[in-house]
C-alpha cells in the first residue's frame, strides 16, 4: 500500500487504552502515548488479563505479579500512571457479555473522547495469524463506545451512560489510516518496551534493546514511508458521531 496516512485527530483529550496482556501498547503504541503525554493528554491503561500465561519458564501464579509491575513500570516511561488489570484468563478471553460489561463499565468510569485497542483483526499484515485475545478484547473495546453510551446496558453498577467517545483506533491494524509522528519519542518507546525485561527474556535470545530497536524500527519506518518519511506510529481510526449512530449513519474515515 503507497497511499499516504492521515494525521491522527488531535481533538480530544482523554484516552483510554484497552487491551489484553501487558506489552501490548508498548510493541505497538507507546511512543505516540508518549508523544500525546506530552501534548497534555491523559491516558489509561486498562488490561484485560495480567498475562499470566506468556512466559514459558514461569508459573502463572508466578508471572501475574511480575507482568503486571513491569507493566507499571513501562506505563510510567511513557507517562501514564493509572494502569488497571481485569481478571480475564490469558489466552482464554471470551468475546461476550462479561468482557463487554467490564470495558463498557471501564469505558464510563474514564469518560475518555478516544478509545484505542490492538489489531483485531485476523491475521498480522496477510503475514500471521492473530490470536484470539487480540481478536475478541480488540472487537470488544471498539463495540464498548456504543455500549458504554446505552443506559439500558449494564447499568447495575449506577454509572452514568458516556456518549462521548468520539475516535476509536486501532494500532497495528493491517488497514492503517492515520498515523502519529512520533520522532521525539522514539527512544522512549524503546525504554517502554525494555521495561518488560522478564517476557523479553524469555522471548528472545537476541540483546534486548538491540531486539526492540530492530522490532520497533521496523514499524516506524513502515509506517513512517507513508507518512512524510518521519518515524510513526500507525492506527485505523474510525470517527464516531452519536447523532449519526442513533440514526443509523455510521461515519469511518
Amino acid at each position: 500500500m503507497t497511499e499516504q496516512l492521515q494525521e491522527f485527530p488531535t481533538d480530544w483529550s482523554r484516552a483510554l487504552a484497552i487491551v489484553a496482556h501487558p506489552d501490548d501498547v508498548e510493541y505497538s503504541a507507546a511512543a505516540a502515548v508518549a508523544t500525546w503525554v506530552d501534548q497534555g493528554k491523559e491516558v489509561v491503561y486498562l488490561m484485560a488479563s495480567r498475562g499470566e500465561c506468556g512466559i514459558d519458564e514461569l508459573d502463572p501464579e508466578k508471572a501475574a505479579p511480575i507482568r503486571e509491575r513491569e507493566q507499571r513500570a513501562s506505563a510510567a516511561v511513557a507517562g501514564v500512571h493509572q494502569v488497571e488489570f481485569l481478571d480475564h484468563p490469558d489466552g482464554l478471553i471470551e468475546y461476550g457479555a462479561a468482557l463487554r460489561r467490564d470495558l463498557t463499565l471501564a469505558v464510563r468510569r474514564h469518560r475518555p473522547e478516544l478509545v484505542f485497542t490492538l489489531n483485531h483483526h485476523d491475521h498480522w499484515r496477510g503475514v500471521s495469524w492473530n490470536t484470539p485475545d487480540h481478536r475478541n478484547v480488540g472487537r470488544a473495546a471498539l463495540d464498548a463506545a456504543a455500549d458504554a453510551a446505552n443506559r439500558y446496558l449494564f447499568p447495575e453498577e449506577g454509572l452514568e451512560p458516556w456518549e462521548g467517545v468520539r475516535w476509536q483506533a486501532v494500532a497495528g491494524s493491517p488497514y492503517p489510516t492515520h498515523a502519529v509522528d512520533v520522532t521525539w519519542a522514539v527512544d522512549r518507546g524503546v525504554r517502554a518496551v525494555l521495561e518488560h525485561a522478564t517476557y523479553l527474556e524469555a522471548l528472545t535470545d537476541e540483546e534486548p534493546e538491540a531486539y526492540v530497536r530492530g522490532f520497533l524500527g521496523r514499524n516506524l519506518a513502515a509506517a513512517g514511508a507513508r507518512f512524510g518519511g518521519r518515524p510513526a506510529v500507525s492506527f485505523e481510526v474510525f470517527h464516531r458521531d452519536p447523532y449519526r449512530v442513533r440514526a443509523g449513519e455510521v461515519h469511518y474515515r
